[in-house]
């Protein structure tokens, strides 16, 4: 009874074509890739300015040994 056969896929299938059309559906699987697109650069986006504030923070820090070891030679 759990079991759904390729039978039943396709009846299903069909029914959702005979009610919205391919049309529909067309747009509709062009607007999902889209917005899986956009997500996807959304995300990379992220990890890229997280690498660039890592990148600062971490030439902060050596900037700042670098300045307190020069003030430490000239003491």
């Amino acid at each position: 009874m759990g079991n759904v056969g390729i039978w039943q896929l396709l009846i299903v299938a069909v029914i959702i074509i005979l009610l919205f059309g391919t049309k529909k559906l067309r747009t509709l699987g062009s607007d999902l890739g889209s917005s899986v697109k956009g997500f996807k650069k959304a995300m990379a986006s992220e990890e890229e300015k997280k690498a660039m504030d890592e990148k600062e923070q971490s030439d902060t820090i050596a900037t700042k040994e670098t300045i307190e070891n020069k003030d430490e030679k000239q003491v």
